[in-house]
């Protein structure tokens, strides 16, 4: 694609931008809304609408090569995508679940369901390749170095003696020449019987005319069926029910895509230099050229000023402290007398403040009693208010969209860029920034000339001596008396002379720190889910389907960690809990977290910390060590499996040494000293979460995620992505319709293991001769246990008593999705009882 198709791109999303924030901020402020039905479907239209711009702004910016314009598209597509995030939140407490479904919404706005997949913008990893590189090359030579293997190679590589080798290919031999020769035997059986026929029948001898028809009928046969088949392939890629042959095969118009794309990114690299060198030497040269003209300028401004306030006045003005901006003061367009008048009234006003400290403080004392009083009234209005309807929460990012669609509009929409055919950078814009920086650094050294000279003139004219005030230097150290005792106590240092790398080195040796396995969150695969939004219509509530865990785990997970700014105004998502049986993919989720956004992961899974760090001060060390690398080394991911141990209600006997709860008390400690600005996700998996007392479990973890089964569409597409990657055209030979309806209960780990038991290197390479059927993989699935409905049924049910669940719960059961309605009532019941008593 050319420069002028992204600045294309770019421009339609702003102008599509501009529609959605005069939706969101009306001149007139809009009513509450009263049908929540009504304000969940313009939630999540806005929702649907930023997504389509949060695409178009993340290609253009992954491909835009102008560094200034890059900059500005950053800021707006940090924008959107916080507030994607912000209105997801809204979505998740108006309808009271963290699945949505928007069947209707695409109808509406004529998109298919892909056009709801949330990009991950690539600049997560693109921006810190090189860190990220390194300190996979450090890991790596640490795991070396220590020869600490990886726990997946340990446990899958068996350690077998010479003599134990010995006997398995003797075994593999011995079978293999068994083979051959039942083979060959059964051959010699075949033709002594055949030999034996001849001899009790005769031999006939056929006519020739016969045989001709004969050979006739079959071959006619045989083209006759090929030709039917070519017929029905032909018919079904026409009817877009099959891919045409070459569908597979890279084009060449994609390869050269490619190209152009890693050329684009070169470029990119190359402007963002020229444009970085350009910002030094721009400078350097207005400061050379510019700066005695503007030094020289501004004193005759300020000369003038002093001489229009001394006529206006009578007297010489006090010249402005640099803490209430120096001479920009003069400069705001004020008359003398305006200026002098203000001063004037700030030195009044300090004096008056020292006067009303006193009154405050007595006003304080008698105020309370009245607040108290008027507590409950105002709570009262404040439930009545929320009563009348919904309204929409205020957002943190929209301030931002809107500052930057402003600067677009004012610098961007109309500037002609004819002469830019290279998109570099536009030196114009540089000196208009470089030169008011020069202006405010020469404005500080004029104003302190000034000040000497408007001393002079007050000495030598009104014979006026300025007196030095000292009180706000001691009103100064007051303060910091002030601050010093509101200060928080600091974490203690448990490691205050050591280095990150020595803590990084210790907690890979240890096997704290480890790493992520090479997973994408496009390698979890499923389909969406195409009725929801009629389930629950029919007041039923759908399952949701692998997609929509993978958007979630997008939401809360990849992008608040991928970037900083949407991390600290967002709503903030400490932990995540991701449930569901084994085999759906939760490891592979929190792997390709990591994979992602280029975070560490920490293992602090009951298991794995067992017998380390032994008794309170080594947790504390453990959990000191964690924290510190992790908050330096950001964004990072401390993973607990098996989540619901730390929570037991009964720790087993077998389990007693290993000590499950442990970090049973820590952990929410933990979760308090995380800041806003730590990208920092713990992240806990669990295939029993219903052995753990779900009071403390639900504190700790506020977001989970129920991953179930696949259903049909989600298992048909893993047949045949699965059995495409390993074969590419065998999957024409199977019906996957029938392989996706017998694996009803089957999780994805089952399907994988199915396929790569069957579809080895010996029956691949036999796919030409023998076409692969689906009967081949039933000997597979039936040595596996799938998820049978009594264990769905317990997750169900365990979800149920979740905060979440119980909201929904109690929403269905009043007949309204409002829960804080069935709290107020609850409350007055509670209340008239008590009277009665």
């Amino acid at each position: 694609m050319s420069h002028t198709f992204y600045n294309k791109m770019w421009g339609e999303a702003q102008q599509a931008l501009c529609h959605l924030l005069q939706q969101e901020m009306p001149d007139v402020p809009p009513k509450p809304e009263k049908d929540r039905l009504a304000a969940a479907q313009f939630l999540s239209t806005l929702y649907v609408r930023y997504l389509q711009i949060f695409r178009s702004l993340e290609l253009a910016y992954d491909q835009m090569t102008h560094p200034q314009k890059r900059r500005v598209v950053r800021v707006v597509l940090d924008g959107v995508m916080g507030r994607i995030l912000e209105l997801k939140n809204e979505l998740v407490e108006l309808e009271i679940s963290e699945f949505h479904y928007f069947d209707d919404i695409l109808q509406d706005l004529k998109m298919g369901p892909e056009c709801l997949e949330i990009p991950i913008p690539k600049y997560f990893i693109k921006e810190k390749l090189k860190v990220l590189k390194e300190r996979e090359r450090i890991l790596s030579d640490i795991l070396q170095r220590t020869g600490t293997p990886d726990s997946e190679m340990a446990k899958a590589v068996k350690q077998m003696s010479l003599d134990e080798a010995i006997r398995v290919i003797q075994v593999s031999e011995r079978a293999r020449q068994g083979r051959l020769r039942a083979k060959f035997m059964k051959e010699i059986h075949l033709e002594e019987k055949r030999e034996r026929l001849a001899k009790l029948h005769g031999e006939k001898a056929l006519d020739p005319e016969v045989a001709a028809l004969l050979i006739q009928k079959v071959w006619r046969g045989y083209i006759q069926r090929k030709r039917t088949k070519q017929h029905r392939e032909t018919e079904m890629i026409f009817l877009g029910m099959m891919p045409p042959p070459n569908f597979s095969k890279v084009s060449m118009a994609e390869v050269l895509a490619r190209k152009t794309e890693s050329e684009r990114c070169q470029l990119q690299e190359q402007h963002e230099a020229e444009y970085q060198h350009a910002l030094v030497q721009i400078k350097d040269s207005i400061r050379e050229t510019e700066s005695l003209d503007m030094k020289e300028t501004l004193q005759e401004q300020i000369r003038q000023w002093f001489i229009e306030c001394r006529h206006a006045t009578g007297k010489f003005p006090d010249f402005p402290d640099e803490d209430d901006g120096g001479s920009n003061v003069i400069f705001a367009q004020k008359t003398p007398e305006q200026v002098a008048a203000e001063l004037a009234a700030k030195e009044e006003a300090k004096e008056k403040k020292k006067k009303e400290k006193g009154k405050k403080e007595k006003e304080k004392k008698s105020g309370k009693k009245e607040k108290d009083k008027s507590k409950g009234k105002k709570g009262k209005g404040k439930e009545e208010e929320e009563e009348e309807g919904w309204k929409m929460s205020s957002s943190a990012f929209i301030p931002d969209i809107t500052l930057t669609h402003q600067t677009y509009q004012g610098v961007w929409q109309n500037r002609d860029e004819a002469w830019n055919l290279h998109q570099s950078h536009d030196p114009e814009l540089i000196k208009e920034d470089k030169r008011k920086e020069v202006e405010e650094e020469v404005r500080v050294q004029v104003d302190e000339l000034m000040r000497q000279e408007l001393l002079n003139l007050k000495l030598a004219v009104d014979r006026d001596k300025s007196k030095k005030k000292k009180s706000k230097k001691g009103g100064k150290k007051k303060k910091k008396g002030k601050k010093s005792g509101k200060r928080k106590k600091k974490e203690k240092d448990l490691t205050p002379n050591r280095t990150i790398d020595s803590l990084y080195e210790e907690l890979v040796t240890e096997g704290l720190l480890i790493k992520p396995k090479p997973v994408q969150l496009s390698d979890y695969l499923g389909e969406y889910s195409y009725l929801g939004t009629t389930l629950r219509q029919a007041d039923i509530e759908p399952m949701p389907s692998l997609s929509d865990v993978k958007q979630l785990l997008v939401l809360y997970g990849i992008l608040p960690l991928g970037c900083e700014s949407v991390h600290e105004k967002a709503p903030s998502v400490k932990t995540l809990l991701l449930a569901g049986p084994s085999g759906v993919g939760k490891k592979m989720l929190v792997n390709s977290i990591c994979n992602e956004t280029g975070a560490n992961l920490f293992n602090l899974s009951p298991e794995n910390i067992a017998g380390k760090y032994p008794g309170k001060s080594g947790l504390q060390m453990m959990l000191h060590m964690v924290l510190k690398v992790a908050r330096q080394l950001q964004p990072s991911v401390i993973w607990i499996d098996d989540a619901e141990k730390t929570f037991y209600k009964k720790v087993p006997k077998t389990e007693k040494q290993l000590d499950p709860k442990r970090l049973k008390k820590d952990l929410p400690k933990i979760l308090k000293s995380l800041k806003s600005e730590d990208r920092i996700l713990v992240v806990g998996t669990s295939q029993r979460p219903f052995e753990a007392d779900i009071k403390s479990f639900c504190k700790v973890y506020k977001k989970i995620i129920l991953i179930p089964r696949p259903d049909y569409a989600s298992r048909l597409v893993l047949w045949k992505q699965l059995i495409t990657v390993r074969a590419d055209s065998a999957s024409a030979s199977v019906n996957l319709s029938a392989l996706a309806k017998i694996t009803d209960g089957f999780t994805p780990a089952h399907i994988v293991q199915a396929v790569e038991s069957v579809l080895n290197d010996r029956r691949v390479g036999q796919l030409p001769r023998k076409p692969l059927t689906a009967a081949e993989f039933l000997n597979s699935l039936c040595r596996q246990e799938p998820v049978y409905k009594e264990e769905e049924e317990a997750f169900k049910g365990w979800y149920a008593k979740t905060p979440l669940g119980r909201k929904r719960s109690k929403a269905k059961a009043s007949g309204e999705e409002d829960p804080e309605k069935d709290k107020g009532k609850g409350k007055k019941k509670g209340a008239k009882k008590g009277k009665k008593k």
